[in-house]
Parts: C-alpha cells; structure tokens; sequence
C-alpha cells in the first residue's frame, strides 16, 4: 500500500483504505522567515524521548498548530471554519503504490482511483514565511472548541492569476480546485 494524508478530516475515506492515524495539522509560524515550509499531521498522543527539555530556548525549530484562514462562504470551507484549527488523517491505501496529487480537477484520471477532493491551500503570498500547497478536503471539518485565532501555520485558498497560467481555461481569482489519486 502506500500512505497519504487527508488534510481537513479525522477518517480515511472509501473502503480500500485504512486509518494509520489522525490528528491536527502542524507546522512552522507564517511569521518565521526560517523554518520548514511543509505542513505536518501530528498525532493527537505525542511520545517523548527520554531526554528533553520544557520551555523555549536556544537555537531551536518550531512547530505551531494550524487554522483555517477562509472568510469566504460560497465553499464549504470556511463557512463556519474561520480561525478554528485544522484536522488531518494519515490514510494507507490497500494494493495502491502510487499517490497523486492533481491541482485544477476534480477527478482523477482513467485506471486511477479518486480518495478525495476539495480545494488547493497554502500560506498566504505576503507573509514572511514560505509553505507548500496540500489538498484540503471539500467537507473539512474543524477541531472542536478551536476557534481562538493563534494564528501559527495557517491555510488559505490558493487562486489562479491570469498571465502565463492561461486565462480561459483558468479564470483570474477563481479558487483552484484539487483531487487526491491513489493507483
């Protein structure tokens, strides 16, 4: 099999695929010029090495839970998800070794099988810090109780912009589209 992760969501989704482990969507502050620019799923239990040390100091990296950034309700995200902080799932898929991630559609391509789709996301264009772009589900769903506006790893809706990216087929402003494919 191989692994993805459904970003949005606790569960892991048709039957073919099985739930590795879910919990929230983690990464480096929007406002950190250095560190990493991915996101993570960090498991709901963390463990601990044996030798660690509470509190901040030195030279360090740091990881800040994640919220939703959408202010917009003509998408299912962001209705009612503004500032709540963000789920995921990593999800293992049985008899796939492929894993694909199709900006701009909807549906995967012939011999491949769809997971899910939803909206492309990312960090915000004018903050210091950079990000990747992930596939965030069309039903996301939101940690409850989680509206508190930390503002650490954030997710935008990531647009098209006319000019070399051909307008039509793509339309400036428009929010872009996404599907996960396993095969």
């Amino acid at each position: 099999g191989i692994t993805y992760t459904r970003w949005g969501r606790t569960k892991c989704p048709g039957r073919n695929t099985q739930l590795v482990y879910s919990g929230y969507v983690g990464g480096s502050s929007h406002k950190h010029k250095g560190g990493a620019v991915d996101y993570l799923c960090m498991p709901y239990n963390p463990d601990w090495n044996y030798k660690y040390t509470n509190g901040t100091s030195g030279y360090k990296g740091y990881v800040f839970g994640a919220e939703y950034e959408t202010t917009f309700n003509h998408i299912g995200i962001g209705k009612s998800h503004l500032n709540h902080d963000v789920p995921c799932a990593v999800c293992r898929t049985v008899g796939s070794t492929s894993v694909l991630i199709v900006p701009g559609k909807t549906k995967c391509e012939k011999s491949w099988t769809k997971q899910y789709s939803g909206y492309l996301m990312s960090g915000y264009y004018g903050h210091e810090a950079a990000s990747q772009y992930i596939c965030v589900d069309k039903d996301a769903e939101a940690i409850p109780d989680s509206s508190a506006n930390k503002n650490g790893k954030l997710l935008f809706p990531v647009e098209a912009r006319c000019g070399s990216l051909k307008c039509p087929p793509y339309y400036e402003g428009r929010e872009l589209a996404c599907v996960v494919c396993t095969k």
